[in-house]
């Protein structure tokens, strides 16, 4: 096997590992975040979700620098995170807004 293409069998339990619990991590955190009920519970989750993606992105360029896995496979992971990147940091924007908005505005 080249290394280029796929990664070493001591990193499947390794790096690879890492990356998949880190992606599971970015769903996992918006679902329990927009479970709790509160703008405030979503955004802190939403925050969660953005540092496992900056593990993830992370990961990758990792795996880039070691010449691990499939250059255009690593490319591909790494320019869905930067756009889920966006996404979160755009939830995270508009959720900061509604809770400022309900702050601002008395109770009846």
């Amino acid at each position: 096997m080249n290394s280029q293409l796929t990664f070493p069998k001591h990193e499947i339990y390794a790096l690879t590992s890492q990356m998949r619990r880190a992606a599971v991590s970015i769903a996992s955190n918006i679902a329990e975040g927009s479970a709790r009920g509160t703008r405030k519970d979503f955004k802190q989750f939403v925050k969660q979700a953005e540092g496992s993606n900056c593990e993830l992105q992370t990961q990758i360029t990792i795996s880039k620098r070691l010449g691990f896995g499939s250059p255009a496979r690593l490319s591909s992971a790494e320019a869905l995170s930067i756009e889920i990147g966006k996404m979160l940091g755009g939830l995270a924007v508009y959720l900061a807004r509604e809770i400022q908005a309900h702050r601002s505005k008395p109770f009846p």
